[in-house]
């Protein structure tokens, strides 16, 4: 017998039968309808996997691809100059209503790239196909992605680029960089310390007896070994086969960079300016570089330029940063090349040059920068904003690119897990000490195996 349970109402409504139906179906083909379940969540994980693999890849894109959008880079330029008007604090909640209406119409308008839109439609999709799985299919309108609150990231990332350009803050460009700063040359090591590094990092040898060569290449450090030293600091520094220890990572590099070690010095250097506010010493810090810099590490003389560029860590020194920069470019430094070109379009610290700036920037395209060619392209379009309203779309694109590759669909949980905001720590951790952004992130997760530097 089945009634309506509103007293006022004499028989069942359609919803009344349908909700019993519901429950009968439920109760009888329990079982089937739970094998159902199953193909469905199995479905569901394959798809993700799919989505994750093409928006890791789209983002990866939109980091490493430069844009020429001059549409948006003048709405940026234009943002740039209201939010001087803006008391406190710049983020997207606090400005006034036509400043919010310019940040999205900066970020439809990027998102007009056919990179931005193939990565915003394949997580769309995503969500509304995994909606479908468990009710009933119905016609969802893709919003603007300024209006989807999942990217909501991306305004705050346009304002800050546009306060960087009312600050007229200098960028460099370097997160490809291949930091190749600590590398030591295998020649002038002894045969032992070759011999116990190459057991140490020989991961086909059991454990034990990298162990042991471990604990030999400390008693050689500890006997004087200028390259063990090294070795083993860098080991407690970046940790694996060697427990994380920076305190003991610092007095060995300190040992190894006392003997003139240049790659100790540039490594120490970088351990002083890090983070770690057991070790960071800004004083240290730029001594270090200096010494490393003078015994003609390219990559320490780059790191100088960038410190007196920037002013965090030493007072802000232009003139100062391209002789450092020279240094390093004289030898081939792409990246020091690429920042002298800028420098010189700018006339900052040197005498402007458009001449000497292409030739810089033709230098570091030759050396493989990425970014190089994109300004004598702009250059020779007789284009004559600053470097940092031609870079403005390219930076946002790269930012837009982080918060899509954060935002992908999370894969089916196994092993350890590490949640957004501590792997984000992770990685600022890693880049403050010279490696790439996604450095490693591999092999955490398929199984990490340690390497001592070479």
């Amino acid at each position: 017998m089945a009634w309506s349970v509103n007293p006022n109402q004499a028989y069942l409504s359609k919803d009344g039968i349908r909700q019993i139906k519901s429950t009968l179906t439920n109760q009888i083909f329990r079982q089937e309808l739970l094998h159902v379940y199953e193909q469905k969540s199995k479905s569901r994980d394959e798809l993700v996997a799919e989505v994750r693999k093409a928006m890791l890849e789209l983002a990866k894109a939109m980091r490493e691809m430069t844009c020429i959008h001059p549409e948006a880079e003048q709405m940026i330029w234009k943002l740039s100059k209201q939010l001087s008007t803006v008391p406190g604090k710049k983020t997207y909640g606090y400005l006034p209503k036509p400043m919010k209406k310019l940040v999205d119409e900066i970020v439809d308008q990027m998102a007009r790239l056919s990179t931005v839109d193939a990565c915003y439609q394949t997580w769309w999709e995503l969500q509304c196909q995994v909606e479908d799985y468990y009710s009933e299919r119905e016609k969802r309108l893709r919003p603007p992605l300024s209006q989807q609150k999942e990217f909501r990231q991306i305004k705050n990332a346009v304002i800050r680029e546009a306060e960087h350009i009312r600050m007229n803050g200098f960028s460099f460009e370097d997160e490809e960089m291949q930091d190749d700063g600590e590398q030591i040359s295998a020649y002038a090591m002894s045969y032992e310390c070759q011999d116990l590094q190459s057991a140490a990092n020989d991961d086909r040898f059991p454990l034990e007896e990298r162990d042991e060569a471990a604990e030999q290449l400390e008693q050689l450090a500890e006997d004087g070994d200028a390259y063990a030293q090294y070795i083993i600091g860098t080991a407690y520094r970046d940790g694996g086969l060697l427990i994380p220890d920076t305190v003991k990572a610092q007095k060995l590099l300190e040992r190894a960079a006392e003997q003139d070690l240049d790659a100790a010095q540039y490594a120490l250097g970088k351990l002083h300016l890090s983070d770690d506010t057991d070790i960071h010493d800004s004083a240290k810090g730029i001594y270090w570089l200096k010494r490393s810099a003078d015994n003609g590490n390219d990559f320490a003389a780059y790191r100088l330029g960038k410190e007196y560029l920037s002013g965090k860590n030493v007072s802000k020194d232009t003139s100062t940063a391209a002789e450092y920069l020279r240094q390093a470019a004289n030898n081939g430094n792409a990246y020091a090349q690429y920042l002298l070109g800028k420098l010189t379009l700018m006339g900052e610290g040197i005498p402007k040059d458009m001449d000497a700036a292409y030739e810089w920037f033709a230098a570091a395209r030759d050396n493989g920068h990425a970014y190089a060619e994109f300004f004598m392209e702009r250059m020779e379009r007789g284009e004559q904003e600053p470097p940092s309203v031609l870079l403005s779309a390219t930076r946002l694109l790269y930012h837009m690119g982080n918060i899509f590759r954060d935002n992908a669909p999370a894969p089916a949980a196994n092993g350890v897990q590490i949640d957004r905001k501590r792997l984000a720590q992770m990685r600022q951790k890693r880049v403050a000490l010279g490696h790439k952004p996604d450095d490693h992130e591999l092999e955490q997760q398929q199984g990490f195996s340690m390497k001592f530097h070479m």
